[in-house]
């Protein structure tokens, strides 16, 4: 399968969660500091309402943390909605970090 298309599979079928942590964004390019809060997230990202958004192709080193657990991330941003937030898609995850996410996933599936 070649990669763009599962990458597109991935983000287009990953089940989205409810789910609040607090987000801090690096843009890699300009060096611009971004902070919000998650409204939902997968595997393969996460949405961020923010009041200052990224541009769409943004790529962004950021940290998720929620109850004292940290996810750090290399993402793209995907989709800006104007005064909401922006989506992102999880490019890289270091295998720590992976763990946790998916613990967060399971909580989340467990408890719907």
């Amino acid at each position: 399968m070649r990669k763009e298309l599962s990458h597109f599979l991935l983000r287009r079928y990953s089940v989205r969660y409810p789910f609040a942590a607090d987000a801090e964004m690096l843009e890699l390019q300009s060096g611009s500091h971004v902070s919000g809060v998650t409204s939902d997230i997968s595997l393969g990202g996460c949405f961020v309402c923010v009041r200052r958004t990224l541009d769409v192709g943004a790529r962004v080193r950021g940290t998720l943390t929620h109850e004292g657990q940290q996810v750090e991330t290399l993402a793209v941003v995907r989709v800006v909605k104007a005064q909401v937030g922006m989506g992102l898609e999880f490019l890289d995850i270091d295998p720590d970090s992976k763990a946790t996410l998916l613990a967060w996933i399971e909580n989340l599936r467990k408890s719907r």
